[in-house]
């Protein structure tokens, strides 16, 4: 058994999957499955997109305005994407191009032009927070809620009191 992240678009899946994978690395589009025309949508609208982000499955899936696809069952959840980033090189760039036509929040958060949330976290952040000694992670977590994107080397620099 798996878990497969499954992403609700109302028109834009096909678009969004293959922006995504457009700038992560090991990615690829590995299906597409388009509406007949029996509908609900326009006959060529995608309606299935399965691709690999990294290594991890995901589908998504154009539901239509409203559950238009499938009446009485519209997205009611919401998802956020983590992504774990090695380097604050490797970090900088996935903001830059998840926040193009997107939104910055706080604390490493974005929305990014299809309305879906990530969270960019450096490496290391968890150990700062994580501290044994309090006054380093608090150090760490007051610096965190002050960025929008996170900032690594700020945070070491804040948990050690620079």
């Amino acid at each position: 058994m798996s878990i497969t992240p499954f992403l609700w678009f109302d028109d834009r899946a096909e678009e969004a999957a293959r922006f995504y994978v457009s700038i992560f690395k090991n990615s690829s589009i590995d299906s597409v499955s388009y509406y007949g025309d029996a509908g609900p949508l326009p006959a060529g609208t995608a309606m299935t997109v399965e691709f690999t982000l990294d290594g991890q499955e995901f589908m998504a899936l154009n539901g239509g305005p409203s559950g238009a696809a499938h009446p009485g069952a519209p997205f009611q959840g919401s998802i956020a994407l983590f992504v774990s980033c090695a380097t604050q090189r490797e970090l900088d760039a996935l903001w830059d191009a998840l926040l193009a036509g997107g939104r910055a929040v706080q604390c490493g958060w974005l929305v990014d032009r299809y309305g879906f949330a990530w969270n960019l976290v450096p490496q290391g952040f968890g150990d700062l927070i994580r501290d044994p000694d309090p006054a380093r992670a608090d150090r760490a977590m007051k610096a965190m809620l002050a960025m929008e994107k996170l900032d690594i080397e700020a945070l070491r620099k804040a948990a050690d009191g620079i």
